[in-house]
């Protein structure tokens, strides 16, 4: 993971099978699925690996109960299936969680009950555990601060529960170790087209401002929200305009401590005032309220959550819990872009009614774009991507189906028992590199928050770590539990990153973020 070889290896000529131009969930997982399949590929990310949409997930692994109320029965079975192949691959930062559905209307226990019967039904021999309807003192049980006004029951389901940040780690190092060339901080800068034909890119190092020419048989647009840009690039270099295909939308999360909601089960609930779901998840020693669905009409790397998002979350938590946290309560709030696909010529205003599905096109010139779905189904986007790339006869046809039991790197060598992703966070979410990571250099100097000394260099050294952002936002999730608390440690993580790198960690820039995952809007 070293930067300047990492840069050596791009400035070689070459002539890649595969170009990747994102390092989030999908096209860190296009990498894998392909460098596991054997073929060469290279991807840029223009900024750190998860930066976007995917570090800013709700934290679940799942099937989607919501698509079920709506119809999508193909979309849920398949999140179900992939929702354990994704726990068996990498269960030190993915495992199953109970939830649980308070009832406070008669019909509402049954009702929810038989569709989460069905909801195992689809995952058949995948399920994570059986639907158990509960009574009032069975669900103040698993939910201790629910509100027992009115409560007359509820239903417990399972799903899973993931570290995001971390997984897409995880999936860039295993690509790596299958030969994969991933660099962070080197973003894309335009498209290499020869004959009509895309023929590769153009990419900068951010840091030395030094531009390369990839070539590459196939290029593949994996840049989430972003991936307009590049389908402009390409239709304007052939002279056939395209229309937008991604309708942002916006989904906002707070963390509070877990005095609001103790216990190991998460709370859902299906439908709020205004038709959305809230989900209440207990997840790294924190709780993280949300989410929301706003339409958007910018891209911002950062966006801020809108002072009716912040309201509707914190309303519909007190209608369901004892006591409701209130705003100075809030120790972190995030927002993450969703790249909902919408159809030609649609406005896309209700972004609730968009698909969730993903989409995977290729344009006149061979560019191939995927974009939509959402994490569970990750592995499987990689394989309709690549599908994709054979049926355009950009790539010659290699079997699918190879990361389906590739275990993904610290999933080798569990201890018997793991801490649930629940507990606080600490030298067990390395899994089976725990060991190493507890054998560097600083293992008993504790920063704040379970990070150590050693967490930091090696986020440095094996994990493309270059500033303080991408230790306390992604490699240790501090910046999302507790903004202050990150805040606290930044100088001293910094100078820890100066001595690894050698290069400006970004201290000040950092501090400015933090400060903005704790202002709250209006």
């Amino acid at each position: 993971m070293n930067r300047e070889q990492l840069i050596s290896r791009l400035a070689r000529p070459a002539a890649y099978d595969i170009a990747i131009i994102g390092g989030g969930a999908t096209g860190l997982g296009v990498a894998l699925d392909a460098a596991a399949r054997g073929f060469s590929v290279v991807l840029v990310e223009s900024h750190d690996f998860a930066k976007g949409t995917s570090s800013r997930a709700t934290k679940l692994v799942h099937g989607g109960v919501r698509y079920l109320a709506q119809g999508n029965i193909a979309l849920v079975r398949e999140a179900l299936h992939e929702r354990t192949t994704l726990l068996n691959n990498a269960p030190h930062i993915a495992q199953p969680l109970p939830f649980v559905m308070p009832s406070y209307r008669f019909w509402e226990t049954p009702f929810y009950g038989a569709g989460l019967k069905m909801y195992d039904a689809l995952a058949g021999s995948a399920g994570l555990g059986a639907t158990e309807f509960l009574d009032r003192k069975q669900t103040q049980t698993c939910l201790p601060t629910i509100r027992a006004d009115g409560l007359k029951g509820g239903v417990k389901y399972w799903d899973g529960q993931f570290n995001d940040a971390r997984l897409a780690l995880a999936l860039a190092r295993t690509a790596a170790s299958k030969g994969a060339l991933l660099v962070n901080y080197c973003p894309a800068i335009s498209l290499i087209h020869e004959q009509g034909k895309v023929a590769g890119l153009t990419c900068m190092d951010s840091e030395t401002r030094i531009q390369y020419d990839l070539h590459a048989r196939c290029v593949i647009n994996a840049a989430g929200v972003w991936v307009d840009e590049f389908r402009q690039k390409d239709g304007e270099a052939i002279g056939r305009p395209v229309r937008p295909m991604v309708a942002p939308s916006q989904g906002v999360h707070i963390v509070v401590d877990r005095e609001f909601l103790p216990g190991e089960h998460a709370l859902m609930v299906p439908k709020t005032e205004d038709g959305r779901v809230l989900f209440g998840v207990p997840w790294l020693g924190k709780v993280i309220l949300g989410t929301t669905d706003t339409p958007r009409d910018d891209l911002s790397r950062e966006p801020r959550p809108f002072k009716d998002e912040l309201e509707f979350i914190m309303s519909e938590s007190a209608r369901y819990l004892v006591r409701p946290p209130a705003r100075e309560h809030i120790k972190s709030m995030w927002v993450g872009l969703r790249p909902l696909v919408k159809p030609q010529g649609d406005d896309g205003e209700d972004t609730k009614a968009l698909s969730r599905e993903h989409t995977v096109l290729a344009s006149h010139s061979g560019l191939v774009t995927v974009t939509g779905g959402k994490w569970t189904t990750y592995r499987a986007m990689a394989e309709d991507v690549l599908e994709k790339c054979f049926e355009k006869r950009l790539l010659e046809r290699s079997p699918s189906g190879v990361t389906a039991n590739l275990k993904l790197t610290g999933a080798e060598n569990l201890p018997d028992e793991l801490p649930p992703l629940s507990a606080p966070p600490g030298l067990h979410s390395y899994g089976g590199e725990a060991a190493f990571v507890g054998s560097l250099e600083g293992a008993e100097r504790e920063l704040a928050g379970g990070l150590t000394e050693a967490m930091v260099r090696f986020a440095a050294r094996y994990e493309y770590a270059r500033t303080v952002e991408d230790v306390l936002a992604r490699r240790s999730r501090l910046l999302f539990l507790d903004a202050k608390l990150a805040a606290s440690i930044s100088a001293a993580t910094g100078d820890i990153l100066r001595q690894e790198t050698g290069i400006d960690p970004q201290v000040e820039a950092f501090d400015q973020l933090a400060s903005l995952y704790l202002t709250l809007p209006g």
